[in-house]
């Protein structure tokens, strides 16, 4: 989990550290991650679709994610499909860049940075 926590970490060091959270139970923890996963995939289409150049940035991403993660089996199985529900939920909306899907982009970055910001505050430490 502390992997994890670093990479979160990572993903959102563009943030401010936040403030001690009370300890949540793995399925919140597993809940979050499995968001950040979704983000990351519809990031990875929508970033493609609107030109940002960034290759496999946030496929990367995830893979750092699982990886640090370290579960086999179930976790990692889960992570990968909210990662793909991610991709594909766009990729059958956008074809090409619209200010809808500029939009989405802010609000997922937006989101992604608050989860990170949130499983960082509650899991460390």
């Amino acid at each position: 989990m502390t992997r994890v926590l670093i990479l979160v970490t990572c993903l959102a060091a563009f943030l401010v550290s936040p403030a001690r959270a009370a300890p949540e139970s793995s399925a919140n923890f597993e809940t979050d991650l499995s968001r950040l996963a979704e983000i990351l995939g519809a990031l990875h289409y929508l970033r493609g679709v609107c030109g940002a150049n960034e290759g496999q940035k946030w496929r990367d991403q995830m893979q750092a994610l699982i990886e640090a993660e370290g579960q086999p089996g179930d976790r990692k199985a889960k992570l990968s499909a909210s990662f793909n529900q991610g991709y594909r939920g766009f990729q059958q909306t956008y074809r090409t860049c619209t200010p809808a899907a500029d939009l989405a982009i802010r609000r997922y970055l937006t989101e992604g940075a608050k989860i990170a910001r949130e499983v960082t505050a509650r899991y460390t430490n």
